[in-house]
């Protein structure tokens, strides 16, 4: 898929978000915060399920769930062990939590090199009663991270970071459609690529990973995703947008932001979005959303919570200096992203959105 940045231009906003959580706040020159949570760890799953939010992280070689009555609370809410890499496989990466029939799915990568797949664990209780890790069967059998499961039009899907074939040559997401919450069925379609330049900042591999996604006011799936290196400050995070009335399984129905929404360099941005004031490299990210179902997405008009992992300015960028940070996300409407050289149009306006530190 080929990107240009055209973008018709809107004038920048730059606010803070509220959400709890935080146990440190910093006060941004527009006199908003920024908030950065005590769970020192990458790749945030949360969500919420009545009045209990929910979240799931790697740590001790496995899984750990944390849950509160409030986000303020989660931070300081006891991590139970829920899984262990018993059998030696390998690293445990980006847990995700889900709720399908009133059972709980942590889906999860699990490997080393070449080796990593998706596997999932799943109970009837958040913190408690799971089994044993189960492969996931996704099309073809390449290296995989980053998956994530929703329900779109009454239909199952699963999004991923893969691989083409059985080389690390670029990181690119991935979808296949689902017959149950454990069991993918039919062919892969690939739906981003990382060719456009704003996202080639830094690679070795090129990278495209860590999708959510979320339905917007119109209805419409998004599924945003970081791109750049994760190693780097240059990580940052874009969207896909699905045209309305699209198939989520065929890649041109998929419209890509012209530049990334949430970033802390400037010249990656798509236009009318500015870099982040507090922190560096603000990727892998989880909407907090009731039941995490899509389709309690929040309408128009009104902030949502967001957490996402990033490191504070003035601290040296690393994978061991990330924090979970807690921000906002809203609606922004009459966005139009822009491709070349494919079929059909070549521009899509609808539904973008603004992230808030």
């Amino acid at each position: 898929m080929t990107i240009s940045r055209r973008f018709a231009g809107l004038s920048a906003l730059l606010l803070a978000g509220v959400l709890g959580l935080a146990v440190q706040t910093v006060t941004s020159a527009t006199g908003a915060d920024a908030a950065q949570t005590a769970i020192r760890a990458a790749d945030p799953s949360v969500l919420r399920v009545g009045g209990t939010y929910i979240s799931v992280q790697s740590i001790n070689g496995g899984i750990g769930v944390r849950q509160a009555a409030s986000p303020d609370a989660l931070a300081a809410a006891t991590v139970r062990q829920v899984f262990t890499d018993s059998q030696g496989l390998g690293e445990v990466w980006a847990p995700e939590i889900h709720v399908d029939g009133g059972r709980y799915y942590i889906y999860f990568t699990m490997g080393t090199g070449a080796a990593h797949r998706m596997y999932v664990i799943s109970s009837a209780t958040a913190d408690s009663g799971y089994g044993a890790a189960a492969k996931l069967n996704l099309p073809d059998d390449r290296w995989a991270i980053d998956g994530t499961m929703f329900v779109f039009n009454g239909q199952r899907y699963f999004v991923w970071s893969g691989w083409a074939g059985t080389t690390n040559v670029e990181q690119n997401l991935y979808i296949a459609r689902m017959t149950s919450p454990t069991a993918a069925t039919g062919a892969r379609a690939v739906i981003s690529q990382p060719r456009e330049s704003w996202e080639r900042i830094v690679g070795n591999p090129f990278i495209n990973e860590g999708p959510e996604a979320i339905k917007d006011p119109s209805g419409q799936l998004h599924v945003t995703y970081s791109a750049n290196g994760s190693w780097s400050d240059q990580y940052c995070i874009a969207d896909l947008r699905l045209r309305a009335g699209g198939d989520p399984m065929y890649v041109w129905d998929w419209y890509k932001s012209n530049g990334c929404l949430f970033g802390s360099n400037r010249a990656t941005m798509m236009t009318g979005w500015d870099p982040t004031l507090n922190v560096n490299g603000p990727g892998h990210h989880t909407f907090v959303l009731l039941n995490g179902d899509i389709n309690t997405s929040p309408p128009a008009g009104s902030r949502f919570p967001l957490m996402f992992h990033a490191v504070p300015k003035g601290t040296p960028y690393s994978w061991a200096n990330r924090s979970w940070y807690t921000g906002t996300f809203l609606w922004w409407g009459s966005i139009t992203y822009s491709r070349a050289n494919v079929p059909g149009s070549p521009t899509d306006t609808g539904w973008s959105l603004k992230f808030f530190e």
